[in-house]
């Protein structure tokens, strides 16, 4: 199965960028246009332009997998763009989602954006606490999560990490004047980055996105701007965490401890089949079959629903979400350590 689909194509990869950095940029233009000019207009070219950052997000995701392209240079390259568009470092980004593909299903090492509270940790929260947990993992809280991921995050760790290896530096070197600059930088442990590389990249990332917020300001002012992009921003960000979260998160979803994990039953008893209409597979990037995405992260997007056809005769046990099903399963914000499995509150309280 997976060496039948996980066949990357450049000329496919190339289509669907293109297919989303050319109506991006046009519906950015139309958002300003409309702002100026026709003010209640202007939620339509919103409304299309967030759903183009979730393409574009998807798409970024699929070039941290290398599965995009069949070209390293140009996942990297692509990536590397799209993580501008979306806010968010891409290669460091990868290597944290990448650690979820390792564990899928094993809810001791992860627990989801939300990070999923166990029934113990629950029980003994205050009931203020339990409210406010509950509110978290609402649909409601969703743009607020979204705005705090791409937009506030990915700034924030990068300044406070480069503002502490800086200090870090600038110590050492007055206590060690011989010692080279990069011997000291080395030195720093921080738990924003691993790695050199690690940094370079959310430096990048980081100051070709202000860039190009100080340019924007400019050229169709800072209120404009800044309406028109935390708006698109932290709704497309909050839909990109409902999207994973309920594939995840779902009645009686696999959700093992270190101890008895098995990825097989993680990958097609942790993860649903995602049902959604073809107009929003395409904005999506077909991640709704997201159980044939974590049987293997290298078969490209535009292979998920033929492979899904072909072979759906071993996926019956996934479970099915439905869109109108999607709220249900948001409620499913508990892990049962016993049961080992994820359930909803309402069931947590008839099984106390």
């Amino acid at each position: 199965m997976i060496s039948r689909y996980a066949r990357p194509d450049d000329l496919k990869g190339l289509s669907q960028v293109l297919t989303t950095l050319v109506p991006f940029v046009l519906l950015w233009c139309a958002a300003v246009w409309c702002t100026h000019n026709f003010p209640g207009l202007a939620p339509i070219p919103l409304l299309l332009l967030i759903l183009f950052i979730v393409r574009a997000f998807g798409l970024m995701h699929e070039c941290g997998h290398g599965s995009l392209f069949r070209s390293c240079w140009l996942n990297r390259a692509v990536g590397f763009l799209l993580g501008v568009l979306s806010g968010m470092p891409q290669y460091v980004w990868a290597q944290h989602h990448n650690y979820h593909h390792a564990h899928n299903g094993n809810w001791d090492r992860y627990r989801g954006p939300y990070t999923t509270l166990s029934v113990e940790e629950y029980a003994a929260l205050s009931v203020a606490q339990q409210r406010w947990y509950r509110s978290k993992c609402s649909v409601l809280a969703a743009p607020l999560a979204g705005f705090i991921y791409l937009i506030f995050n990915p700034r924030f760790t990068w300044l406070k990490g480069t503002i502490g290896l800086l200090l870090h530096c600038g110590r050492r070197k007055l206590a060690r004047p011989g010692v080279p600059l990069r011997a000291h930088a080395a030195g720093y442990r921080c738990r924003y980055w691993k790695t050199a590389r690690e940094y370079r990249h959310m430096l990048w990332n980081n100051v070709v996105l202000l860039s190009l917020w100080t340019l924007l300001c400019w050229a169709c002012g800072a209120g404009t701007f800044f309406l028109i992009y935390l708006l698109s921003v932290s709704i497309a960000g909050g839909m990109g965490i409902v999207l994973f979260t309920v594939q995840h998160n779902f009645a009686h979803a696999y959700a093992s401890d270190d101890a008895h994990w098995d990825r097989d039953a993680g990958t097609i008893e942790g993860t649903s089949f995602l049902v959604l209409p073809r107009w929003l597979n395409w904005f999506t990037v077909n991640i709704g079959y997201h159980h044939v995405h974590h049987l293997s992260a290298h078969i490209p997007n535009y292979h998920l629903a033929a492979c899904h056809d072909q072979y759906q005769h071993l996926f019956s046990s996934v479970t099915r979400v439905k869109l109108d099903e999607v709220l249900c399963a948001l409620r499913c914000i508990l892990w049962d350590t016993r049961a080992r499995q994820i359930i909803s509150v309402a069931e947590y309280r008839q099984r106390a």
